[in-house]
């Protein structure tokens, strides 16, 4: 099946073969990065883009087609960090400790560049990554299901996959609207996260549990 105009337009022309293009495209994505997070989305524009990273219009244009390809570049550029950090605490043998882990990397994927991050927050739901989105929660719910049913300490939920489906959205929920207050504070945050997910993990192993207890008494 053929790829839809819009995705196609969101696709990079070619990619950076040799160190230098690969150089060039760092460039170009920093400087979109710097912009943003400094002057916002209203002087973002590829003209801008370049002139910040010293590379002529027509150096950029030869890998990203317009300024919605160039953002999506920016965003696997800044979401790579946070999926290398969650399959990283994977590895971890403990339960919690795999869960806080990954909590403690969607805070630093905050607090590195919040101004940065909200937008790209705003930019991944304006434009159509509908498909990519899913595949990247899907990635991180996969790795909290992992950690709350095979790892050392592991409650005992009846619903593991749903439980995992509320924390996420607890974390984000929480991550984000930290960052729209402007909230700088990484530890205390991971704290305050990291009470709401033990609270929910706890209630929902006590719902189980009742949950069992009835289905034994009725049989």
């Amino acid at each position: 099946m053929s790829k839809s105009p819009a995705s196609h337009r969101l696709k990079p022309r070619k990619q950076p073969l040799q160190r230098r293009s690969a150089n060039t495209v760092e460039s170009v994505l920093e400087a979109a990065a710097r912009i943003l997070e400094t002057h916002g989305v209203d002087a973002y524009t590829t003209n801008a883009v370049a002139q910040r990273a010293g590379v002529s219009i027509g150096s950029l244009y030869q890998y990203f087609p317009n300024r919605d390809a160039l953002t999506v570049a920016l965003i696997e550029r800044e979401s790579a960090q946070l999926l290398a950090d969650i399959e990283a605490a994977r590895w971890l043998a403990h339960s919690r400790e795999c869960v806080r882990a990954m909590v403690g990397a969607a805070v630093a994927h905050q607090m590195r560049r919040p101004a940065l991050a909200r937008i790209i927050d705003v930019e991944e739901r304006r434009l159509p990554l509908g498909e990519r989105n899913q595949r990247v929660a899907a990635t991180i719910h996969a790795a909290i299901v992992e950690a709350l049913t095979v790892r050392d300490g592991a409650p005992d939920l009846s619903e593991a996959s749903l439980v995992a489906y509320d924390l996420l959205a607890i974390v984000r929920g929480m991550i984000d609207d930290a960052g729209e207050r402007g909230e700088r504070d990484a530890a205390a945050l991971e704290t305050r996260v990291m009470r709401a997910v033990d609270g929910y993990v706890a209630q929902s192993r006590r719902d189980g549990a009742v949950k069992k207890g009835g289905r034994a008494r009725r049989g």
